[in-house]
């Protein structure tokens, strides 16, 4: 019988580390082939990767590749802790030299934009080391080590990108995640600033690269529209004219070097597109088509004819591929598979939208197993809560693994979930555990109309808000007779979980689930640990010790409570892992638990 390590990946790529070297020979991302997230090399062409850390205990996060080529610049945090420090390493090889050491602080950089200035000698970051609760902007004289803070109004600010000539910076201020957004430009030299968007406009703006002429830049918004799309904000005055406005989000774009050729990628219902366009002339290009999946960390060569991205379908995990604007094709550059499974006998998935109460339809993936009989199904519920189930090898394989043990799996994009308009993603602020319970509700129903589901045999697995769905539904509504439940780092209690969030988080946290204090019975009320004594399904809680944004205590409370209930629980804590499991030992021991767990109570 085949085991879940059979269907993990034979390594893995860190979903946003990802960066093209600047002749467009080489790619730089993070795999775990070590047993820890680690920086490799590898030719555009194929080939062996070579590997430049050997990180046991830090896990490398995002990647930027110098504008000379010779060196990289990466993010590691040590222990899941998210204290990310800065690093510049050879492309040749060597240590890696640490470039910040506040190990209270974290630091950021924003990629794969242009965290470097032309000529290569800044390099712009944020920072919350002068007050944990704001991340100022950094830039860095590559060439002396002096650190000038050119912006520290507050907030949490990101490194947007750098005008052609070097004068000037674009700066974000994120407001609400995936929410609302100020655009700032600043003149480095002087750090004088100018906001160039309102705050008491309601948009979201992604810094974008820079036009050849320097007149404006590119961003994704969603100001005055339902979706994200893709225009150009004017430096001068801040209109934006735009470019692609498509009934889907945009999701990242990029302009080569000359300013010829402009890329981006739109979420159709969670498959990405790529598309493209010779600004000069103002006609669309034909862009090669992507296998049907998930996309991420968009790179364009510097002559606008390559472009590179991160890629997951259904059947294959987290590849990096190549398209060739000019020749219309596109190839994976990376080979990683499931360990031990072949591809040929995954399940594709099938796009439903199932009705609830209110008269919504909610969009849904079903893995469903080749059964004749009828079968236990688990609901995946992801993060976020912005997050989206999109056509990828979800869950590392865990889906495809169920489906192979005659379980089947239903992901559905409950409302507050992104890529299907802001009235869908704002919905649920300030309502967690309100419509998001309903809409699961809702899934159980339609799960239990048809006649190839086993009634009886419905579970949930849930990770950071996912697991607040799993605790919440298993106390709230014991009606629904729940088989099982995995809860992963999931918050048991609102209020404790708003009240130690981490500093520059708090602005968010209170638009999204409210103010503990002065929503204080009404955040008991939707706490699962006010429910706890309700439940009565076989649960399993996951929980990494060194997790900051939903930290232990969360778990810890709500398995205190079961137990003096007498309520069955399992409780598994990993003492150096975080929020994202980092060791490939702990994700595989941590996924093996759940699915065995799930099986043992669905199958």
């Amino acid at each position: 019988m085949a085991a879940y390590s059979d269907f993990e990946p034979s390594r893995r790529l860190g979903r946003y580390s990802l960066a093209l070297s600047p002749d467009g020979n080489l790619i730089a991302y993070a795999d775990d082939a070590l047993g820890q997230f680690n920086v490799v090399v590898q030719s555009i062409s194929g080939g062996e990767p070579r590997r430049l850390t050997s990180f046991v205990h830090s896990a490398v996060k995002k990647i930027a590749w110098h504008p000379d080529g010779r060196s990289l610049f990466f993010l590691a945090d040590t222990g899941g802790r998210e204290n990310m420090q800065l690093f510049r390493l050879s492309v040749e090889g060597g240590e890696p030299e640490a470039l910040t050491d506040a190990p209270a602080a974290t630091f950021e950089i924003d990629t794969p934009g242009e965290p470097f200035s032309p000529d290569g000698r800044f390099l712009a970051y944020g920072g919350n080391d002068r007050a944990p609760i704001d991340q100022d902007m950094l830039v860095r004289d590559l060439e002396s080590g002096q650190v000038r803070r050119i912006f520290a109004g507050g907030g949490h600010v990101w490194n947007g990108h750098w005008s052609k000539d070097g004068k000037y910076l674009t700066v974000g201020d994120l407001r609400v995640p995936y929410g609302d957004h100020v655009v700032h430009l600043i003149e480095v030299a002087t750090g004088r600033s100018r906001a160039l968007t309102s705050s008491d406009l309601v948009g979201t703006y992604w810094l974008g690269p820079w036009l050849a002429d320097g007149s404006g830049f590119l961003v994704r918004s969603n100001a005055s529209r339902e979706f994200q799309g893709l225009a150009v904000m004017s430096a001068e005055t801040g209109e934006l004219s735009w470019l692609d406005t498509p009934e889907w989000d945009v999701e990242e774009a990029a302009i080569s070097a000359d300013g010829r050729i402009l890329v981006w990628t739109v979420n159709v219902d969670g498959a990405t597109r790529l598309r493209a366009r010779d600004l000069r002339t103002g006609q669309d290009l034909p862009a090669p088509d992507l296998p049907v999946g998930g996309g991420w960390a968009l790179n364009l060569s510097r002559d606008g004819r390559r472009v590179v991205l991160l890629l997951s379908t259904p059947v294959k995990p987290w590849n990096v591929i190549a398209a060739d604007l000019e020749a219309g094709d596109a190839g994976w550059v990376t080979d990683i598979e499931p360990a031990r499974v072949d591809s040929a006998s995954l399940i594709q998935p099938t796009l439903v939208r199932y009705p609830t109460a209110d008269g919504a339809r909610v969009p849904a993936y079903l893995y469903r197993p080749r059964s004749r009989a009828p079968v236990g199904v688990v609901i995946f519920v992801h993060g976020g809560p912005s997050a989206q189930e999109r056509p990828e090898y979800a869950a590392e394989g865990m889906y495809q693994y169920l489906a192979s043990q005659g379980v089947a799996v239903m992901a559905p994009n409950i409302r507050g979930s992104r890529g299907y308009g802001r009235t869908y993603l704002d919905i649920q602020n300030r309502d967690w555990g309100g419509i998001d319970l309903r809409d699961i509700a809702a899934a159980v129903s339609y799960l239990r109309s048809h006649d190839w589901v086993d009634p009886a045999r419905i579970g949930l697995f849930g990770r950071s808000y996912g697991g607040f769905i799993v605790l919440s539904c298993l106390s709230r509504l014991p009606e629904l007779q729940w088989a099982a439940g995995v809860s992963w780092c999931g918050p048991s209690n609102l209020i404790t979980l708003a009240r130690t969030a981490p500093p520059t988080w708090r602005s968010k946290v209170a638009v999204q689930i409210g103010d503990y204090e002065a929503d204080a019975e009404f955040l008991t009320s939707r706490s699962p640990v006010t429910h706890a004594g309700r439940i009565k399904a076989p649960l399993l809680v996951l929980q990494g010790a060194n997790d900051r944004k939903v930290p232990r205590h969360e778990s810890d409370q709500m398995v205190r409570r079961l137990r003096a209930a007498g309520v069955p629980v399992r409780y598994h804590v990993y003492p150096d892992e975080g929020h994202d499991f980092t060791k490939r030992a702990n994700e595989i021991r941590a996924r093996t638990d759940a699915v065995e767990f799930l099986l043992a109570h669905l199958r």
